[in-house]
């Protein structure tokens, strides 16, 4: 049995539900600021590697599926902004 791909609804339910559970962390995230003070760091680090590792298996996944230009754009777009995060916090951690 061949992988169906998935269709451009599905992929606007999955991009809603990432979305919708960013906007929910986000807004944990602020009514328990005072309770999680000082955890701010190891939280972005725990979010950095589950979609780090999120993303590769996905990569992965359509690897073998042919895919839009703009799929592959994103995939590396979202590679550099994870390495400027990861680069400002080294340098806020540093000085």
């Amino acid at each position: 049995m061949q992988p169906v791909a998935p269709s451009s609804r599905v992929r606007l339910a999955e991009l809603s539900s990432s979305l919708g559970a960013g906007v929910l962390g986000l807004g944990l995230g602020a009514l328990l600021a005072s309770q999680l003070h000082g955890l701010g760091v190891p939280i972005i680090v725990i979010g950095l590697i589950l979609h780090v590792w999120g993303m590769t298996d996905k990569h992965r996944l359509e690897h073998d599926q042919a895919r839009q230009w703009w799929s592959a754009a994103l995939y590396w777009i979202c590679w550099v902004a994870l390495a400027g995060l990861a680069t400002v916090l080294i340098v806020r951690a540093i000085a």
